[in-house]
């Protein structure tokens, strides 16, 4: 707002630091209490800021008198009314609050640029998208598709007369390519959009937000200035996106408050076309969508189930535009919102750049924007875990040389190992095993236990600070006390329960409610289906143990002699491609019966409706993944007996034996090759399959049109729809991810490093795709990630657990220890440049008669385990060493479990979810918040008074 600086002079001292922008007049001003003196004394100033970009409120007749450089438009015009708008308003609608706080256009004598920045922000790219109605100033805000041949007429022309009787606005247009296609635009008009605003308690922008802080002690002054130069250099990081790119959201910068149409002069409501923003427009049309009937009964509602019975074949809102422009974004702008977000985040060129995470909430809603920030911050956080991954590795790798162990095993010759199968297998040198017992070095050494100790802490650090990043988001977004507010029934659950109710012990309102008896039942059957699955899981790992064990004898006797010589490789390497079959197989009918058993459940909201089937997808998918993994983990080659009394699966197949160099390897190529190859295939479903069917899409289009031609609706429907569990995939391979990182991190160190990797190139997939491959979705809003912070967290207890296990019983780590105290040359005394694991392959094989074998040879094998020799009083006995490394175990999982739960559990008290800082801005605003409603409503009182000619009071009356 321009105004003539003397005036402005005048008003100040006449009013003090109170300048509110609703009432600017020479009359004498409202006195404004002195609890909210340091807030209120900004109004002007925001005042003047927004109003450079926007219109201005209509004047009353005292306010006409001010001195100002703002010429305002005759508000007694028909075409300036600011009352009912035909073109917008339906006539049945009515509203008894005061409009008188509404904007008009105007027109700035001493800036005529103003007019074309206020095009550009506002309404230009809209209408040069075609997103508006035929008349040229409706905007479409949803978008609905059916085929003309369908059948269902009645449904559609039912629900439609409902809608409009809703209050919202319908245009028909065909498709340009296909004349089949019907598109029927959506448009929800000011008077509509307020009354649901209000209903859904959507927060608004009402007051600038001050900044008040409280005087801080000299000796915090040095700490600041260091803040302030770690943030000056900040903003010279090259992976820093630059801010002048992208526009200013003001909304963030505001105190908001509910939406009342009573109340509207709260608001700072600068234009009625983007007062609220597309997001919310959207949401708001979902939402009567939802819950508008097209048949009579009480269960005949909802858009979902007209799709789903094939009334109409799609629903969406529309992109804002093109993402591609011929003209240059550096020198011409971008042309919408989604040119810019393709420009600054979706490119593959972007890859190393930070994410505008507040320009992906403003487009795709915060749910989603909350989806990215954690998996921006996931993917930071794995860099250091990489980096000591790899520097375990490498120290392995620089070792491996070095290690007794493998010399040992290099240097055997003369022993021989007890044959591995029955039929076919043949003597085995030891010194066959030299390259896996060298593999097995680079992930069995001196670092593992550190590593393992250091990813369970990692863990704890990632999800607490995790935590922190999103109460600052939740804030800064205005989501704090969202869920409170606007969490609503789902459309199915209202049908069902219709005729139960119980009032509300919130809102003191009857509702649809479900009876325990029938909660209970439902869950039950739930959980039965869910065990049913896990079951059949373990079935087709069983299936795969016994395809192993029928097949490692045909590898041993396989005519090509490098599978001969490496058959127990060939084994695993077959049954892990096997098992990941298997998995992709089974994934796609979890999905389905998950799907139905959440339905059967009728959950209340749609926040418990994710929930539950988020919590099946994982529990079916983990078992899946990890169940093999689990097997050869803790069981392959645990009970197999010794050599002469070997235990078999149903009296007819012999259990499987680990390597001579243990079953760590099995466990590096299992994970290794289960990781790799589900993310090639979870990147090329996620991308490639969309740009395939894409493509087709595009080909089916007659070749005589052009893209050009072609409106953004058809378009966008012409793009893949986005999954029908929404943000659920993402999550659910981001969760499984983390799981292979931090659950059997002891076993592969190098997981962490693939994981970052795969998540670079995963934020710029999923950020292509969201932007050019898919259909908008609908923007939906979510104060956190929802159950999968609770999942995480049961994955980093887990994860302690297993590593404990592995440590101790998978490798090899226990058993060297105690030689190495106990039984070794270092037992009694140490002596200089003596390795004290000398004689440890000796001593960890134990001795067999080849002449009880009946294979016509004589002498002694080897085997892996602690049993008495055949010369011994007791042959074949476990020796007291095998009870020592025992107890060893046991005693390790002991120690080592409290030790880094007692560590996370520290660390976790040490990190507070909240900030402390945060903590009191918040009250703080709270406490603010409620003084401006009581200076807005003060205000108005007076106004009203004013108008009437009665006293006017700075009081309360």
């Amino acid at each position: 707002m321009v105004h003539h600086s003397g005036s402005i002079q005048s008003f100040k001292q006449q009013k003090g630091m109170n300048i509110s922008k609703s009432e600017i007049t020479t009359e004498a001003s409202l006195k404004p209490s002195r609890r909210s003196l340091p807030c209120l004394a900004q109004s002007y100033a925001h005042s003047k800021s927004l109003s450079q970009s926007a219109s201005l409120f209509q004047s009353t007749e005292s306010e006409s008198q001010a001195p100002t450089s703002v010429t305002f438009l005759s508000a007694d015009k028909p075409e300036h009314a600011l009352g009912k708008d035909k073109d917008y308003m339906d006539e049945s609608e009515h509203a008894n609050y005061d409009r008188s706080r509404l904007l008009n256009d105007f027109v700035t004598k001493d800036k005529p640029e103003s007019k074309t920045k206020l095009s550009k922000n506002d309404m230009n790219y809209i209408a040069s998208s075609g997103l508006l109605f035929k008349d040229g100033k409706k905007r479409i805000d949803y978008i609905l598709v059916y085929r003309k041949t369908n059948i269902q007429y009645d449904k559609r022309n039912t629900f439609e007369k409902n809608l409009r009787a809703e209050g919202l606005m319908l245009e028909k247009e065909p498709a340009v390519a296909n004349p089949d296609i019907m598109f029927i635009k959506v448009h929800i008009p000011w008077d509509t959009l307020c009354k649901y605003a209000e209903r859904l308690n959507i927060r608004v922008p009402f007051r600038k937000k001050c900044y008040y802080t409280d005087q801080k002690n000299k000796s915090m002054s040095r700490v600041q200035k260091y803040f302030k130069r770690i943030k000056k250099w900040m903003s010279q990081n090259p992976m820093v996106l630059d801010k002048s790119a992208f526009p200013e959201l003001e909304e963030s910068d505001c105190y908001t408050g509910p939406f009342s149409r009573a109340r509207i002069h709260h608001f700072i409501i600068n234009n009625k076309d983007t007062f609220f923003s597309n997001a919310t427009r959207s949401r708001i049309v979902y939402h009567m969508l939802e819950r508008t009937k097209y048949e009579n009964g009480i269960s005949k509602v909802g858009i979902r189930k007209l799709i789903n019975n094939g009334s109409y074949i799609a629903a969406f809102p529309p992109h804002e535009g093109a993402y591609k422009s011929s003209l240059p974004i550096k020198t011409h702008g971008p042309q919408n919102n989604r040119h810019l977000l393709y420009e600054r985040w979706a490119r593959w060129g972007m890859w190393y750049k930070h994410q505008p995470l507040d320009l992906i909430r403003l487009y795709f809603g915060e749910k989603i924007g909350l989806y990215f920030a954690w998996l921006g911050w996931y993917t930071g956080m794995l860099i250091p875990a990489a980096v000591v991954g790899l520097c375990v590795f490498f120290y392995g790798l620089v070792t491996m040389n070095e290690s007794q162990v493998s010399q040992e095993i290099c240097k055997a010759t003369e022993v021989f190992m007890c044959p591995l199968c029955d039929k076919n297998c043949s003597l085995q040198r030891l010194n066959d095993s030299c390259i896996y017992a060298k593999v097995t070095y680079l992930f069995d050494n001196g670092g593992t236990v550190f590593f393992a100790i250091f990813m369970a802490i990692w863990a704890t650090v990632f999800l607490e600070f995790w935590k922190r990043r999103r109460s600052i988001l939740t804030y800064t977004w205005d989501l704090i006390e969202w869920e409170e507010e606007e969490e609503t029934l789902r459309p199915q659950f209202e049908a069902k329960y219709y005729r139960m109710e119980i009032i509300n012990p919130i809102t003191g309102k009857p509702e649809p409610h479900q009876p325990s008896s029938d909660k209970v039942t439902r869950l039950l059957v739930s959980v039965s289906g869910i065990f049913f699955m896990i079951s059949l899981v373990i079935t087709a790992v069983f299936a795969v143990v016994v395809y192993r064990l029928v097949v490692m004898e045909q590898f041993a006797s396989f005519k090509w002699n490098f599978i001969k010589q490496h058959w127990q490789f060939a084994t695993s390497g077959a049954a892990v491609c096997i098992n990941f079959i298997i998995i992709m197989l089974l994934n796609l009918a979890y999905e389905k019966i998950a799907y139905l058993l959440t339905n059967l459940e009728y959950p209340r909201t749609e926040s418990e409706w994710e929930n539950s089937f988020a919590l099946k997808m994982f529990l079916f998918q983990f078992v899946n993944l990890n169940s093999s993994i689990f097997y050869i983990a803790f069981f392959l080659g645990r009970f197999v007996g010794h050599p002469g009394k070997y235990n078999k699966l149903f009296e007819r197949w012999r259990l499987e034996e680990c390597h001579p160099s243990g079953c760590l390897i099995d466990l590096c190529l299992q994970m290794g090759v289960i990781m790799f190859l589900k993310q090639i295939w979870n990147n090329f479903m996620e991308l490639g399959y969309p740009l395939i069917q894409n493509w087709w899409s595009r080909h089916k289009i007659k070749r005589g049109i052009q893209d050009a031609s072609i409106p953004q609706w058809e378009n966008d429907w012409n793009l893949q729809p986005m999954n029908i569990h929404g943000l659920m995939d993402e999550y659910l391979e981001m969760v499984l991810q983390f799981g292979f990182t931090t659950i059997f991190v002891a076993a592969f160190p190098l997981a962490p490093l693939l994981a970052l990797l795969n998540n670079i190139i995963e934020i710029r997939l999923d950020a292509y795709k969201f932007v050019t491959q898919w259909r908008r979705p609908l923007p939906a809003r979510a104060t956190d990630i929802g159950i999968w912070l609770g999942i995480l967290e049961g994955i980093g207890i887990l994860a302690v657990i297993t590593n404990a296990f592995v440590i101790a019983i998978t490798s090899d780590y226990i058993p060297r220890f105690v030689y190495e105290y106990k039984y070794g040359p270092c037992a009694n005394h140490v002596k200089q440049n003596e390795n004290c694991l000398k004689g440890y392959v000796n001593n960890s094989l134990s001795f067999f008669d080849l002449s009880e074998l009946g294979i016509g040879k004589s002498g002694y094998c080897r085997y892996r385990d602690y049993r008495g020799p055949p010369w011994s009083s007791k042959p074949y006995e476990f020796t007291l060493q095998y009870w020592h490394i025992l107890a060893a175990r046991l005693a390790f999982i002991i120690v080592f479990e409290h030790l880094v739960f007692g560590i996370k559990s520290f660390i976790a008290y040490l990190i507070p979810d909240i900030p402390k800082g945060l903590r009191e801005r918040i009250r703080r605003e709270k406490y603010l918040v409620q003084e401006m409603m009581y200076e807005a409503e003060l205000e108005h009182l007076q106004q009203q008074r004013r108008k009437s000619g009665q006293p006017i009071h700075h009081e309360w009356p």
